[in-house]
């Protein structure tokens, strides 16, 4: 799964650790799902959607390999 967490965090100007506090998980879960390492939960995605106001659509986003 792809995903532009990276770039949200950016346009908010928002570290990982500031989103990783935001949201209630660790610096290095942001880390590994920037890096594709860790596909979140639908819990997780949703708060990262909603933290950034957008579609979980625009954030995560299937491959045809998933």
């Amino acid at each position: 799964m792809k995903n532009t967490l990276k770039v949200a965090r950016a346009i908010h100007d928002m570290t990982q650790a500031d989103l990783a506090i935001a949201i209630g998980v660790s610096r290095q879960s942001i880390n590994a799902i920037e890096k594709n390492k860790y596909v979140p939960s639908t819990v997780l995605a949703l708060k990262i959607a909603k933290l950034f106001k957008k579609p979980v659509e625009d954030i995560f986003v299937l491959e045809t390999t998933d």
